[in-house]
């Protein structure tokens, strides 16, 4: 396998891996209540289909993140490029899934006023998640 696929395959990986702490924190978060807190009507439950949903959009937008690591030497700072690259999913979520996928209005406005900032704090947990581990399984290769 070329360097450039086993690259690919960590960042799918990673998204994966960043997906599934991000899973845990918006449960965790709507466990202790927080979503209801902020006047928003979103508590996920942790069962099999919300999370499997969410790890594989999480290992494809790895593939993105793939695009910001790819090149030899833009591999540094692989969490805050983790961080910037997690504005896409965010974009992606609050203008597309909301408006066009669920039946809530663009940004999610229909589920509470602070649905974007939530949305917003969920992606940055992938994104830096999704580039510590990134970095872990690459190693110094």
């Amino acid at each position: 396998m070329s360097r450039t696929s086993t690259l690919m395959t960590v960042c799918f990986c990673a998204g994966m891996l960043g997906a599934l702490c991000s899973s845990l924190i918006a449960w965790q978060a709507g466990q202790m209540g927080v979503p209801a807190m902020a006047g928003i009507r979103m508590t996920p439950a942790l069962d099999s289909g919300w999370l499997y949903s969410r790890l594989v959009w999480g290992g494809l937008w790895g593939l993105v993140y793939f695009l910001a690591v790819a090149p030899l030497k833009a591999r540094r700072h692989w969490a805050r490029k983790g961080l910037w690259i997690s504005l896409l999913p965010t974009a992606f979520q609050l203008f597309v899934v909301y408006p066009y996928m669920t039946s809530h209005s663009v940004l999610g406005l229909d589920l509470g006023q602070l649905t974007p900032v939530l949305v917003f704090l969920y992606n940055l947990a992938w994104g830096f998640c999704t580039g510590i581990f990134c970095r872990l399984l690459w190693g110094r290769g």
